[in-house]
């Protein structure tokens, strides 16, 4: 009989050798630890991890719309100081425009005096010089004609004639003058 007891308790071990899982006699202990489970889980879950998730996506959509908000006030910022970037290089402009005309208007003048200073100064260098010419000119004429006295003396006393002083000064003066 023990061979026949110990194929009994092999054929009983053999059957309960299945997967435990499925085996009926322990559903009601599996169903029990995974309703406890289950509700370890949810309690974890509603009242710990879910709302710090919630907070901290709160805490991230808060500092994006922060974020968002300093964007465009800085992009305004950035609008109006390009404005007076743009104001303040159209009025400097300007302003090189107004001190160029007033520096051209000043060389100018300085120009038109300087020019005009050099054209008084060459004018009377040439007045002077014209003056000088003037003079050169009356005293040779006077030694041209007085050379003119001289040769025609020394011409006509050498072809033997008699050298009369006022008829060769008349001659020499009627020839001179054109």
């Amino acid at each position: 009989m023990a061979t026949e007891e110990t194929a009994h308790a092999a054929a009983e071990a053999a059957h309960q050798a299945g997967m435990p899982q499925l085996n009926f006699a322990t559903w009601p202990n599996q169903i029990f630890w995974l309703v406890v489970a289950m509700v370890v889980i949810w309690f974890v879950l509603a009242k710990i991890a879910l709302p710090r998730i919630g907070g901290v996506l709160a805490e991230r959509k808060g500092a994006i719309a922060k974020d968002l908000a300093a964007a465009e006030e800085l992009k305004s910022k950035a609008k109006a100081a390009e404005g007076a970037y743009t104001a303040a290089l159209d009025q400097a402009r300007a302003e090189a425009a107004k001190i160029i005309a007033a520096t051209k208007a000043e060389i100018q003048k300085e120009l038109d005096a300087a020019t005009a200073e050099a054209d008084a100064k060459i004018s009377a260098k040439a007045a002077e010089g014209e003056s000088r010419i003037a003079e050169i000119r009356a005293g040779a004429e006077a030694a041209v004609a007085e050379v003119a006295k001289d040769t025609a003396g020394a011409l006509v006393s050498a072809l033997g004639g008699s050298a009369d002083e006022a008829a060769i000064a008349s001659a020499v003066s009627a020839r001179v003058k054109g």
